[in-house]
This record gives C-alpha cells, structure tokens and sequence, in this order.
C-alpha cells in the first residue's frame, strides 16, 4: 500500500511534530524526518518512520514536505538559502506548512517556492498536544484548490476538521482568530474557577454543569482537568500563544478590526511570560488570575 502513497518528508517533531507524523506512518505513509534534537528522531525511527542527518536529505526526494516549527523565523530558516527547503526539495513537490506564523509569511512563501516549482498550502491546525495525538485537529488550509484536493487524504489522517479557507495566507488568518478564541475562552473559564473556588463551590461539580449549557465548549472539556489539579504541563506553551496573539492583534490593526478583549488577553498572557511561566501550558492563565485575586501563586 505504501507504495502508492507519496513520500513524505516532516521538518519539525515537537509537542505537535511527533504525533502528527506518526500519524502518517500508522496510515501507512513513508516518513522521514528531521529536527534539530536527535532523540526525536530516533523516536519517529522507533515509530517505523525514518531519520534525516539534515534538511536536504530530509526533502531530496520527498513528493510531499510538512513543517511544523514554532514561528515565522523557523520557518524562514528552514524553507530559504542553500541548506532550506526550497534549494533542495524537487520541482513539483508540495510544501505544506503546518506551522502557526504571521499570514504575510506564508504569503511571501508561497511566492518563493513558486518560483523554484514548489506548490505552498499554508495548513495551521487547532486541538492541541491531545487533538494532535488522536488525529482529531481542525486544520485551517491556505492556497490553490488542486493542491488542497491533492493534499486531502493526508491531512485526513492528522485531523477531522479540514477547510479550503481561502487563497494563500487565509490559513493563518483563520488560525489567528482561532488563537484569539482560545485564549479569551481559557482567560474567561479561569476568572470563573477562581471565582467559584473563593465562593466555597465544588468546583469540579460546578465545571461538569457549567459544560453542559451554554457556557460549555471545548476549552473548558480539554483544559478542566488543568484547571482543577493545577497541572500546567505544556500542551500548547504560553510562550507561544504569546507569539499568537502578538499575530492577531497585528494583522487586525493592518485590516482596521478592533479587538478590545483581545487586546486585554494579551498583555495578560504577555504578563504571565513576563512572571516566568512561558512555559506553561496556556490553561496557567489562572495564575495570573489568582495572583490578581491576592492568592500566593
């Protein structure tokens, strides 16, 4: 059956990056990959995938390119000059970049690649650590139909949500609004939990029902067990929602959109950085909350 699949080459094995790619292998695709930690790769090896020594060899003779890196100066450090992506990938192949970067990146991108016979989808997913695992993310695609309809099958093994938005760059616009959701959603649920819990409410009975109605969503399912045993183990790091929200509020300032909640998530989630707890997962805007509210954090 792997024969008749095309070949794929995964640049990036992070928090996201590994799950994702041995998705493909259990789908019976042939990976290679590479990342700058060699554990990594050796845990894809184990997976039934294969290692790359560096970029290059990584894409020779891939038909198929994914990265997914933390920001748009990745992205840029893998894809250009004479180690990157686009010297070194064959004419005809297809880059997808999953990455969550500014939307004029993938743009500018696209254009680049265009120019060496590379087609671009800009592909930014939604679901996190555990969305990314179970293959149910959704998956926002910027670029031309055909390649879409092209790169379909594959991203139907990463996710279950997966959307044409537009042309290229529509990806990462959709995927900052998704950003902008998520972290006044996570903002809201920990005022609430810090509200609840200073009001002597059982507070996991109190999230059950609250899931229930009108206030429920999936932040609140994914993130309450976050919230309840304060375990703030990264699945998606502040750090980079940080670099997210520092994408929407520009990209909505260059289209004239105001964004006066966001813009308050925002400077909270960069005051949270600030206070040493980048490395949290997302759902440690509570933190911030309890430290607001007079609680020693």
């Amino acid at each position: 059956m792997s024969s008749t699949l095309p070949k794929v080459a995964w640049i990036g094995l992070g928090i996201m990056g590994s799950p994702m790619s041995e998705n493909l292998v259990k789908a019976g695709y042939q990976v290679t990959g590479y990342t700058l930690e060699q554990a990594k790769v050796d845990r894809l090896v184990a997976a039934g995938g294969k290692g790359a020594a560096s970029i290059a060899d990584a894409v020779r003779d891939a038909d198929v390119v994914i990265t997914m890196v933390p920001a748009s100066p990745q992205v840029e450090a893998i894809a250009y000059g004479p180690d990157g992506i686009l010297e070194n990938a064959r004419r005809g192949a297809l880059l997808i970049d999953m990455s969550s970067i500014t939307p004029q990146t993938s743009v500018d991108l696209a254009k680049n690649a265009e120019d060496k016979g590379i087609r671009v989808l800009d592909a930014p997913v939604s679901g996190g650590e555990a969305g990314a695992i179970e293959a149910v993310l959704s998956i926002m695609v910027g670029g031309e139909q055909a390649d879409f309809d092209a790169a379909k099958p594959l991203l139907d093994a990463l996710g279950r949500t997966i959307v044409l938005c537009g042309p290229h760059g529509s990806g990462q616009t959709v995927k900052a609004a998704n950003q902008l959701i998520v972290a006044v959603n996570i903002q809201a649920c920990a005022e609430a939990v810090v509200f609840l819990e200073k009001s002597g409410v059982d507070l996991a009975a109190a999230l059950d029902v609250l899931n229930g109605g009108l206030a429920g969503s999936t932040v609140l399912t994914r993130k309450k067990d976050n919230f309840i045993k304060r375990d703030f183990a990264p699945g998606f790091r502040i750090d980079l929602h940080h670099k997210d929200m520092g994408i929407v509020t520009d990209a909505a300032r260059n289209v004239g959109a105001a964004l006066p909640v966001g813009g308050v998530v925002a400077q909270l989630v960069a005051s949270l950085r600030a206070q040493g707890d980048g490395g949290l997962d997302h759902s440690a805007l509570l933190r911030s909350v309890e430290r607001l509210s007079g609680s020693q954090v």
